[in-house]
């Protein structure tokens, strides 16, 4: 008794002087300088950060359809269920860990009918009629109920640390099932908006074509009337049929957008079809861009919340496996009936209990202990480096999004003016030609530069969107406005 009381004196003392501390979070800061104080590329149409703008930052393009649509695909988007799954699953192993912190508690009962000799402990003593004087065998029932229990206490905080890593993955699938929310918005509204322009691309190709089909009519009445010529007659052809080869690639590329928006709202490729056929113009650019200070980053992008998650995890998986150095204390105890029948369940000399600690103190496990310590550092180390890249990824992505949107807004203004310009230079040409002051080549020059000029400011349209898109993805938005 004297030696069980000082081993657990000693395992107190060993448990107070040995818990194993939680190590800090890194500072949120790149791994060899500080955060920026503001983005380079910020300018004056880049205002300060406004959560709710970018809470629901799909909203700012003023499309209704494109609302609908982040609306059922964050309600049905199998990607963010899948998550959802996860979260459960998470929550589920925490209540695994945290049930380790409390007594277990067992009940058995068996029945048996035994027949043995000396080495079973069943034996009749004395004769029959048959064979007076002689030891055989006995038969009996053993029937037996009981309980069994168990309580690991948790002096050196190993299970409670293994609580905290729980905890810690809880809180990095919440991240993550936000992460893959951000991503979710930003796929809907940047397929919607290459649709959108693909469409329009579509509708300015039809139209040109249009316009050189009334041309090839004009020239060849020119030629019948002999004011023209067949090689100003087969020019305008090639340059018609060359305009028209173009609409099979767009009413792909619109198919294959469509296909991509269903499949986002968990629907079969062609689930949108009917709904989104119809053209429709191009959301319109916001005024403003609310980027914010770098440092808001850390607080809002769930890929960065998770990493901190990570680390947090790692931290407490330190703090387990230093727990391990220290001896295990356990209470058992276990109480029940043993009889020969059943009608003998009562109290008397059948009851049996029993109740006392159990110490294990690891002495020599070659070493297996100081390895795992070890190695649990280490992923510590890995999740603060992995962290820091996050950092530093956030603020490229960032910074290269600014970049883009800003300079794809400059050229945008540049092509619209060009635009401008090419149908004038279509209008002045066709009249020359038809004065007879020029041959029919400039015509079709200034067609196609027309034809290349509209569609690359198209382009420009949906780049500058899709752009923005990319920016707001970088920038954490969206996911605070899902359930």
């Amino acid at each position: 008794m004297r030696i069980a009381a000082l081993a657990l004196g000693l395992a107190l003392g060993l448990g107070y002087a040995g818990q194993p501390p939680n190590a800090k979070l890194p500072k949120p800061a790149t791994p060899n300088s500080p955060l920026p104080e503001r983005f380079a590329e910020a300018d004056a149409d880049t205002a300060g950060a406004n959560e709710a703008a970018l809470s629901a930052w799909w909203q700012t393009l003023g499309d209704a359809q494109l609302n609908g649509l982040v609306a059922r695909a964050l309600a049905a988007n199998l990607n963010v269920k899948l998550a959802g799954q996860r979260i459960l699953e998470a929550r589920a192993a925490r209540r695994i860990s945290s049930s380790a912190l409390l007594p277990a508690v067992e009940a058995g009962d068996s029945a048996q009918r035994i027949r043995g000799g000396f080495n079973q402990g069943n034996v009749h003593v004395g004769g029959t009629g048959d064979a007076p004087g002689l030891i055989s065998a006995l038969e009996t029932n053993a029937f037996q109920l009981g309980f069994d229990a168990s309580w690991e206490i948790d002096f050196f905080g190993g299970k409670r640390r293994a609580v905290e890593a729980a905890q810690a993955y809880v809180q990095g699938s919440v991240e993550a099932r936000r992460d893959v929310l951000v991503s979710l918005l930003s796929e809907v509204a940047r397929n919607y908006v290459e649709l959108r322009g693909a469409q329009r691309r579509l509708q300015l190709t039809r139209d040109n074509l249009e316009l050189q089909r009334d041309s090839l009519h004009l020239t060849q009445v020119r030629a019948e009337a002999g004011l023209g010529n067949e090689l100003d007659l087969e020019r305008q052809r090639a340059q018609s049929e060359n305009t028209e080869a173009l609409l099979p690639q767009l009413e792909a590329r619109i198919a294959q957008q469509i296909h991509a928006l269903s499949v986002l709202l968990a629907m079969p490729p062609q689930g949108l079809r009917q709904e989104l056929a119809a053209p429709a113009p191009l959301p319109a650019l916001p005024l403003e861009v609310p980027a914010g200070l770098p440092a808001e980053l850390l607080q809002r992008r769930p890929d960065l919340r998770q990493a901190e998650a990570e680390i947090t995890a790692a931290t407490a998986r330190i703090g387990v496996a230093r727990a391990e150095f220290f001896p295990k204390i356990t209470l058992t105890g276990a109480a029940g009936r043993q009889s020969a029948d059943w009608s003998g369940f009562t109290f008397g000399a059948g009851n049996f209990f029993s109740f006392g600690p159990g110490i294990k103190l690891p002495l020599f496990t070659a070493g297996r202990l100081k390895a795992h310590l070890e190695v649990e550092k280490q992923r510590y180390e890995e999740a603060v480096t992995s962290y820091q890249s996050t950092v530093l990824r956030s603020l490229r992505e960032t910074e290269d999004s600014l970049t883009a949107y800003h300079r794809e807004r400059e050229r945008r203004e540049r092509l619209g003016a060009a635009v401008h310009s090419s149908k004038e230079t279509v209008r002045l040409a066709r009249e020359v030609y038809l004065s007879g002051l020029a041959d029919f080549l400039s015509v079709l020059d200034a067609q196609r530069e027309q034809l290349a000029l509209e569609t690359d400011l198209a382009l420009s349209d949906t780049a500058a969107l899709t752009n923005l898109v990319a920016l707001y993805k970088a920038l954490g938005g969206g996911w605070a406005i899902a359930p």
